[in-house]
C-alpha cells in the first residue's frame, strides 16, 4: 500500500509502497477515506518533543485523524464487522487501565498515539490498523462523512474536550482563543457552541474573518495591538473567564495567562517548538494571588465521541465547517511544508491515497 513515511527530520516525507497491516486479536483494520492534516503532523515531522520523551521515531508512518471503512477484523472483536464505518481517535487506550475506566482513556497508562509511535503506525495510508478497536473506534453515524469526521480529528476533539470537560466554562462566560490555526478556530466554534462569547487573537485577518464566520464576537489582530492582554481585558470586560493558548508558542502562553480575570483558567492546546523546548515562563506568584488555574487538554476519551457526534446531528456543531480544503496523498509533504510560515487555514484533509 502506499503511505508517507518519515524519512528524516524537516525534510519531505516519501510516499512509498509498504505492507498492509494486518489486524492483530483486538483489532481492526481500516481502508482509510479521509485523513486530517494536522500541526502536530508537522511537530512530528520536525522532529519536536524530545524534551517530553515525545519524538516521533524516523521512519514512522504520520496521520492521526482518520475515518474509513472496516476491511478486517481481529477474532476478539465484538461491536465491529467488515463494511462499518468508523472514525478513530488518536489517542489509543487499551480500555482497561484505571483512567480507562473512569473515562479518561485519553491518559491511558499503555495507551498509544496513532501515527506517533511505532508501534501504531498512522493514516497518512490506504490501510491504518486501529488496536483494541471495541474501546477505541467510534462508529459513523449515518449522513456523517469521512471527510467531516477527519475534520472533527485530534483539533475539534481536543478543543471539544478542552473547553466542555477540563474547563469550568458556563454560558456567557468570556473565552479568549490565541491562535487561530486548525485547533484555535475549532476552539472558537465550540466555545461560541456551549454558550461563551468569544474573542479570537491572532496575526492574519483571514483567520480572524475564519473565526468571525465560526462565532467569534470580537477580534483582536495581535501585529496591530501592543498590549493584546489589556485590549482583552477591555473588550471582555475585566478579562476572560477561560482563555485558549492554541499555538504553543511563550508570547500566546503568557498573553493567555495574562488577559484572564481573577479565578479564570488558562487553558493549554498548543504543543511548544524547538525554541521553548516544552517550558515557558509564567508570572506564578500573580497567577498564586488571584487563583489563576492552568490547564492541559489533550484529545478526548473515545468514550465521549457520543457528545459531539449528538451535537453534530442536531447542527450545534459543525467540523466540516472548518475543512477548507482536500488533498491527495502526494500532496502531503508540501502541505506540511506550508506550515513552517503558518500558510494553510482551516483543516485540510487527505482524501485521495
Amino acid at each position: 500500500m502506499r503511505a508517507a513515511v518519515l524519512r528524516e527530520y524537516g525534510e519531505p516525507l516519501e510516499i512509498e509502497q509498504v505492507p498492509a497491516p494486518d489486524a492483530d486479536d483486538h483489532g481492526v483494520v481500516v481502508e482509510t477515506e479521509a485523513c486530517g492534516v494536522c500541526r502536530s503532523d508537522w511537530h512530528a515531522w520536525q522532529g519536536h518533543g524530545e524534551w517530553a520523551d515525545d519524538q516521533v521515531p524516523e521512519g514512522q508512518i504520520l496521520g492521526h485523524e482518520p475515518a474509513g471503512t472496516v476491511v478486517s477484523t481481529g477474532p476478539n472483536v465484538e461491536r465491529f464487522r467488515e463494511g462499518d464505518r468508523i472514525a478513530v481517535p488518536f489517542n489509543l487506550g487499551r480500555g482497561d487501565c484505571e483512567h480507562c475506566r473512569n473515562g479518561h482513556g485519553n491518559v491511558c497508562e499503555d495507551g498509544l498515539a496513532l501515527g506517533f509511535e511505532a508501534d501504531a503506525p498512522g493514516a497518512f495510508a490506504e490501510r491504518v490498523h486501529v488496536p483494541y478497536a471495541d474501546y477505541n473506534a467510534v462508529a459513523l453515524p449515518d449522513g456523517v462523512s469521512p471527510v467531516e469526521m477527519a475534520g472533527l480529528g485530534c483539533r475539534f476533539a481536543t478543543a471539544y474536550h478542552g473547553l466542555a470537560h477540563r474547563a469550568d466554562l458556563t454560558p456567557g462566560d468570556w473565552v479568549a482563543v490565541h491562535g487561530c490555526g486548525g485547533v484555535g478556530l475549532s476552539a472558537v466554534h465550540v466555545a461560541d457552541a456551549l454558550g461563551a462569547n468569544v474573542v479570537a487573537v491572532d496575526l492574519a485577518d483571514e483567520k480572524l474573518a475564519k473565526a468571525e464566520e465560526l462565532g467569534a464576537d470580537e477580534t483582536v489582530n495581535a501585529g496591530a495591538v501592543a498590549d493584546v492582554p489589556g485590549r482583552i481585558r477591555r473588550l471582555t470586560p475585566g478579562g476572560a473567564h477561560v482563555s485558549v493558548d492554541a499555538l504553543g508558542v511563550a508570547e500566546t502562553c503568557r498573553n493567555s495567562v495574562a488577559c484572564l480575570r481573577k479565578r479564570g483558567q488558562h487553558l493549554q492546546l498548543g504543543l511548544t517548538t524547538d525554541e521553548e523546548r516544552g517550558e515557558v515562563a509564567l508570572p506564578t506568584d500573580a497567577m498564586t494571588m488571584n487563583e489563576i488555574t492552568f490547564l492541559g487538554s489533550r484529545g478526548m476519551p473515545p468514550t465521549r465521541y457520543g457528545e459531539l457526534l449528538r451535537m453534530m446531528d442536531r447542527g450545534t456543531v459543525s467540523p466540516a465547517e472548518l475543512v477548507t480544503r482536500e488533498v491527495a496523498l502526494s500532496d502531503v509533504p508540501d502541505r506540511l511544508a506550508a506550515m513552517n510560515d503558518y500558510g494553510t487555514v482551516s483543516i485540510e484533509v487527505v482524501t485521495e491515497f
